[in-house]
């Protein structure tokens, strides 16, 4: 609950802070990082919700448990297409500087996060008809017997199919696109004429988008091992591995962002402590 909590915190901070500045309204990197912190932020009260589930022996029917499902999927694709568009904007300003003002302009910006948009609502209305076929199937009033989740409720061999094949998909186009980038940038970075320290900066975050586009990727397996886990071990043990698992595969991916560009940008930086600071204060000063 702390490790939610904070690092929900720090996103919302970080959010209202990207709203703080007219430059940031203008500038394609920093409406990119809007976007995939509002996904992930938004991803985090349905992971909640899941969480505190089991955590109290809450038993739900399958309805109240699919809707939960969906809520925790809905913005699941966004993150990682989001990454990909963001390694293509480090790929051309490093790159190619000069035409980086003319691709990158708000408008083609906002259009390429409508195409993100666009292709995680035809990943929801997917498992919207997933979930009518299975509510269809059972008892309205029947209870999920174990951890509510979305193997849990999407149980049936093709819906695993489509679980694998989605995830394979965008690990192999958005890891192919990332990995492209940052050979793009090293090869670039070899240049006598290119900005030494911002290549490498640039070779650093793409890195870093690869780490975080695996952890978001592998999330989807956790929840299968637990339940596997769940019929050969104490639910004691149960409780503690799922309580570290659920950090560092659920909630950890959906944080770096903040990490990544909060701290580590100079621009950001300041601004983020500052409005973490302030808002700690207001917080203190209301209790």
């Amino acid at each position: 609950m702390g490790s939610i909590c904070s690092f929900s915190y720090i996103n919302c901070v970080l959010l209202v802070t990207l709203r703080s500045k007219q430059m940031f309204c203008e500038t394609s990197r920093f409406i990119l990082l809007y976007n995939l912190l509002f996904a992930d932020t938004a991803k985090q009260v349905p992971n909640l919700l899941l969480y505190l589930l089991p955590f109290f022996q809450i038993k739900v029917p399958y309805s109240a448990c699919g809707l939960l499902v969906v809520l925790s999927v809905l913005t699941e694709s966004i993150s990682p297409l989001t990454l990909a568009v963001m390694a293509i904007e480090r790929y051309v300003a490093v790159c190619h500087p000069l035409k980086h003002a003319t691709i990158f302009t708000v408008r083609s910006t906002g259009m390429a996060i409508a195409v993100v948009w666009t292709f995680s609502l035809i990943h929801i209305l997917i498992r919207l008809f997933m979930l009518v076929y299975v509510i269809a199937k059972i008892h309205p009033n029947l209870f999920v017997i174990d951890i509510c989740s979305r193997e849990a409720i999407f149980f049936a061999p093709i819906f695993h199919d489509f679980e694998k094949a989605q995830a394979s998909t965008l690990f192999l186009s958005v890891g192919s696109i990332i990995i492209g980038s940052y050979i793009g940038v090293a090869l670039i970075a070899r240049s006598a004429s290119t900005d030494k320290v911002s290549a490498k900066k640039a070779l650093q975050t793409l890195l870093l988008h690869l780490v975080q586009l695996c952890l978001v990727l592998t999330a989807p397996m956790f929840s299968t091992t637990i339940i596997a886990m769940a019929r050969i071990v104490g639910r004691l043990t149960i409780i503690r591995i799922y309580n570290v698992g659920f950090v560092f595969f659920i909630i950890l991916p959906r944080c770096l962002s903040a990490l990544i560009y909060g701290l580590r940008d100079q621009t950001i930086r300041p601004m983020l402590l500052q409005n973490l600071c302030c808002w700690w204060r207001c917080s203190n000063n209301l209790k």
